[in-house]
């Protein structure tokens, strides 16, 4: 008992530069921390993630300027800063709206139980690849409309969380019958995350690029747009004229054979000593064909 009481004591007298420090001091660290925590962990999955990189390459040019006594650079970013808060208050108005609508329904606090058992994703393999090009092709030639996102560095999850979750392994056979016409899960998109379907028939954002063909539907658009918005690589299949479609870095490559698809999945989404097996097996299946 004597030892807790001397823990106390230098817990309630403790001393840094002068200042004592309290036991309540120290709790209201650690709250603030796990504020900073949260926020950063719901930064990340929102477009807030892409505007805080942006803010610290601003803050950095800022200090060069300071350094640099770039007095007129400084004027103006004291003058612009107040608008530049309401400008990303409007910009993040729904992630915000989504922030606060969860943490009343306590999901915020339920993940802070659950932090420990997130697993990393499972990295997409070449079968898989073959899966997806194999389905593509035989929806392609029965002209079956198809709109299928894959997870790359950047979360798709509040996509994911418009849809109907699946959590089944990526095969031709699933990914046909869940764009089937008529079917319960064949409007909207299926998003895979590693070697998985995750969820189907999520809502995607379409383009607003005014530069695109007149003749692309609302597919080519929505795939589009998730391409414009994160990493994710999209492949449509036209339900008018059967041609698959890849969308990624907010460009659309158009026409694009079997080989093609395969080849470049191949180059966007696996590891490099994949990539080098998988361009061999391409290889040998042509070497077949001829």
């Amino acid at each position: 008992m004597q030892g807790l009481d001397q823990i106390k004591d230098v817990l309630k007298n403790f001393n840094i530069y002068g200042a004592t420090v309290g036991v309540m001091d120290i709790v209201e660290i650690f709250i603030i921390a796990a504020m900073l925590y949260f926020i950063l962990k719901w930064m990340k999955n929102t477009k807030a993630w892409a505007l805080l990189r942006g803010l610290l390459v601003i803050g950095v040019l800022l200090i060069l300027a300071d350094f640099l006594h770039m007095t007129t650079i400084l004027w103006l970013a004291r003058n612009v800063l107040s608008f530049a808060v309401i400008a990303l208050i409007v910009v993040l108005q729904p992630e915000i709206r989504k922030a606060l609508e969860d943490l009343g329904k306590n999901r915020i606090i339920g993940a802070f139980f659950s932090l420990n058992t997130v697993k990393d994703t499972e990295q997409i393999t070449p079968a898989t690849i073959n899966e997806i090009v194999k389905a593509c092709s035989e929806m392609a030639k029965v002209r079956t409309g198809s709109l299928i996102v894959i997870e790359r560095r950047e979360t798709l999850q509040s996509f994911e969380e418009t849809g109907i979750t699946v959590d089944g392994a990526v095969t031709n056979q699933l990914l046909i019958n869940i764009f089937e016409k008529n079917t319960p899960l064949h409007d909207g998109a299926v998003i895979i995350r590693g070697n998985r379907i995750a969820s189907a028939t999520c809502y995607l954002h379409l383009s607003t690029n005014t530069s695109i063909s007149k003749e692309l539907g609302t597919r080519h658009r929505a795939g589009l747009g998730v391409s414009e918005e994160t990493d994710a690589v999209t492949v449509i299949v036209s339900e008018e004229t059967g041609r698959m479609a890849l969308a990624v870095d907010g460009l659309l490559e158009r026409n694009v054979t079997s080989d093609v698809l395969r080849t470049r999945l191949g180059e966007l989404l696996l590891k490099p000593e994949d990539e080098e097996e998988h361009s061999r097996r391409i290889g040998r299946r042509r070497q077949k064909k001829a």
